[in-house]
């Protein structure tokens, strides 16, 4: 596995560094990619994007990254380091939106929570009045469970360290680009190996959501799954409810989850992913719920109505999503 490198503190607001070339058939490949943000929400901007190209084998082609100015304030800079002096003289998403587009187009997307940055990337495109070129995504998180891999959790970091890829510079997007595009390649071929099919997922872009919310029955031709659907038996939970979640605080395992109304992600993967992470799926809110996940928390579903009563935090389903890469351990473990 040959190393990948990650931009220095002097790389200029968008760069393009030198390809890597191998001698692989030349077909359409994959787009690993990572942005920084403004924060989790819909109205929250990119700040930065990193894209590894990678051929249909998973080796490398080329890699580039950007800096992109929010034309606001850009959010947790604890966490990504970007302050808004540095993004002051940076482009703004049209200006970069072309070339983000010649290295996503006819290449099926990768990344790490990847309904997150697809959803960012689409929000971005639309803003801009375009549509961004991905057809198909694909999420390493899903692709690490169906492998089976014995990972503690769906870090970035946990999947590296199992791979042996070294973290740089965590939450810069071109190293954490660099870092899944490591560990993708041997997931890849591991999958090819032992027949896993690879979990692709068809994206719909932002501006389709506002009319598949508003027709149910477009909403699951498109792939958006319903709240109404017979529950499953699920394992129990090993770990007691440590209370309710906080804002701006990780997420425990043993916390009891609520989910309610359509979501992007397929419902019984949601639950499966946040299953796996050590956390509690409650199939309706009471007093003992840590968190409602909602993409509609004004609706007069039951459980919506519930966590208002209750006062039940709610967060929308990308917040939870990225809540899920980094679930704490439960305080007894």
């Amino acid at each position: 596995m040959h190393a990948i490198q990650s931009p220095s503190d002097d790389s200029p607001w968008s760069v393009a560094l030198p390809a890597q070339r191998s001698g692989a058939a030349q077909e359409p490949g994959f787009a690993v990619v990572d942005v920084e943000t403004t924060g989790l929400g819909r109205t929250d901007r990119v700040i930065s994007a990193g894209v590894y190209q990678l051929d249909a084998q998973g080796e490398v082609t080329d890699h580039w990254y950007t800096l992109v100015n929010p034309e606001r304030d850009p959010g947790p800079v604890w966490i990504h380091g970007l302050t808004s002096a540095v993004l002051a003289g940076a482009p703004t998403f049209p200006e970069i939106a072309g070339e983000l587009a010649a290295r996503l187009d006819g290449r099926v997307m990768v990344a790490h929570n990847a309904l997150f940055d697809w959803n960012m990337i689409s929000r971005e495109y639309a803003r801009a009045g375009l549509r961004a070129p991905v057809e198909q995504r694909l999420c390493t998180m899903v692709l690490s469970r169906d492998l089976g891999l014995p990972l503690a959790n769906g870090k970035l970091a946990t999947l590296a360290a199992y791979f042996g890829v070294e973290q740089r510079q965590a939450h810069n997007a071109l190293d954490d680009a660099r870092v899944l595009a490591e560990a993708f390649r041997p997931s890849l071929q591991l999958a090819r190996q032992v027949g896993v099919p690879l979990p692709l997922t068809s994206c719909v872009a932002v501006t389709d959501i506002g009319e598949l919310e508003a027709a149910a029955p477009a909403a699951a031709a498109r792939g958006w799954s319903s709240s109404y659907r017979p529950s499953r038996k699920r394992p129990a939970c090993p770990y007691p409810n440590p209370g309710r979640w906080q804002d701006g605080t990780p997420l425990l395992q043993g916390m009891r989850v609520a989910i309610t109304g359509d979501t992007a992600t397929d419902r019984e993967l949601l639950e499966d992913r946040a299953i796996e992470a050590g956390l509690h799926i409650a199939s309706s809110v009471s007093r003992l719920t840590s968190l409602l996940v909602t993409n509609q928390p004004d609706s007069w579903s039951g459980k919506a109505r519930k966590a208002r009563e209750f006062g039940t935090p709610v967060v929308g389903e990308d917040a939870f999503l990225q809540l899920l890469r980094e679930v704490a351990a439960h305080p007894g473990a």
